[in-house]
């Protein structure tokens, strides 16, 4: 058994990541901001322990007496206004955390990255040895994850990055599941014309612990899965709901359209867009991503679309955030 401290354990990807460490028989210390979140992380087993990714002496004092710690926190924000707030979490957060973690003599730093430090800007297809260009990016989540990345690999610690495409799976409320949702109430306005490629949450979670479990260090690996256009996406989604399909994608040019308007609007009232211009880019982009590494090295596996949608929405049912299917 080891001692294990993981950010973001509220979270999606993180809440996949803290059953697979205690399934695996690890003490967890996961980062927690307040009573609520204590509450929680304790009824899922972990040791809560209070801090924040802006907080350094929190940070130094979560990280002693861990041997390994799992990064996962982030914000994934598309909308230009929270760009310092980003930055603070995806950047800066990160090196706060590597620098309590090398203070305390840290074994390995866990991180999870994601496809987009690669940049909607690449248009190949993913694979571990391909230049990343998220630095380049003018989309702001794209630029924060890939510097958060080069911090991870110039410190002085053992690491390990995996980076995630499109993330669907039980457990998801505010991730694919809002689109999810939108198709089932009726209520999406239009569908991207790009393609995804979909990525099972909990073959992630095995991912991780078992490249750390390994003993593997100072590797990177992707972690994708089906590819579909976003319109395929939808139309499952709609098929396995009892919902009329979409028909077609929205135009590229009118989508833009869309983002620059709500962007304007956004900033008279206040209130976070549904869509922004960096949403736009990334969701007209073509994502495709090679698992190969991770599935010969880590036993990866990459869910067929229909099976990781019919058990994302057999959660959202149980959790009462769509209703059953119609008869």
């Amino acid at each position: 058994m080891a001692n294990v401290l993981l950010t973001g354990a509220s979270g999606f990807v993180g809440g996949h990541l803290l059953r697979e460490l205690l399934a695996n028989g690890h003490r967890v210390q996961a980062l927690s901001r307040g009573a609520a979140s204590d509450a929680v992380l304790a009824d899922a087993g972990a040791v809560p322990v209070r801090g924040s990714l802006g907080d350094q002496a929190a940070l130094n004092a979560a990280a002693q007496g861990v041997h390994a710690v799992f990064h996962c926190a982030a914000n994934t924000s598309a909308w230009s206004r929270d760009r310092e707030v980003q930055n603070d979490t995806n950047i800066e957060g990160t090196r706060r955390l590597l620098a309590a973690a090398e203070a305390n003599g840290v074994e390995c730093f866990v991180h999870t990255s994601s496809v987009s430090a690669y940049s909607h800007l690449v248009e190949e297809v993913l694979t571990e040895t391909l230049p990343q260009r998220g630095g380049e990016s003018w989309i702001n989540y794209e630029r924060s994850k890939f510097l958060g990345e080069q911090a991870v690999r110039q410190s002085a610690l053992p690491y390990l990055v995996f980076n995630p495409s499109h993330v669907l799976g039980p457990g998801d409320r505010n991730n694919w599941a809002r689109l999810v949702k939108m198709v089932h109430d009726g209520t999406l306005p239009g569908v991207p014309p790009g393609s995804g490629a979909f990525a099972d949450v909990r073959e992630i979670a095995k991912a991780q612990v078992k490249a750390w479990q390994s003993g593997l260090r100072n590797e990177s690996f992707l972690l994708g899965g089906s590819h579909a256009s976003f319109l395929e996406f939808v139309q499952l989604a709609a098929q396995l709901s009892g919902r009329p399909p979409a028909r077609r994608a929205m135009p590229q040019a009118l989508l833009r359209v869309v983002g620059q308007l709500s962007e304007m609007a956004a900033a008279v009232t206040g209130k976070m867009p549904q869509i922004t211009p960096a949403a736009v880019a990334m969701t007209c982009h073509h994502l495709k991503v090679n698992s190969a590494k991770a599935m010969a090295q880590l036993g990866y596996r990459e869910t067929p679309l229909p099976q990781l949608m019919a058990d994302t929405l057999a959660w959202m049912r149980a959790e009462g955030m769509i209703t059953a299917s119609p008869v």
